[in-house]
């Protein structure tokens, strides 16, 4: 096997721990970290599609690591900007 199967393998792990990270609270994760796994992922996906021969391995371990990346970020935002307007309008009606 050459570095073409081996790289893309070994970056499973790093989607496969952003997983485990969906039970991690919001408030403990990092946008710069969050936003460099998403921009890799969307990156190296559009270049494993223009590389000949296609590594349709490298695509989806990129696909997989922008959609976990993009979803920790919607979790973070979530959390920092809409649900202090709910704990406001709760204090406002109790």
């Amino acid at each position: 096997m050459s570095v073409h199967f081996w790289a893309p393998t070994f970056k499973w792990g790093i989607s496969i721990a952003n997983v485990a990270d969906f039970a991690k609270p919001p408030e403990k994760i990092s946008y710069p970290q969050q936003v460099a796994v998403a921009c890799t992922g969307v990156i190296w996906s559009r270049y494993s599609m223009v590389i000949t021969p296609k590594n349709w391995n490298l695509f989806s371990v990129n696909v997989a690591m922008a959609g976990t990346g993009l979803y920790q970020l919607s979790r973070k935002i979530r959390k920092d900007y809409f649900s202090d307007q709910k704990d406001d309008v709760a204090s406002l009606e109790g």
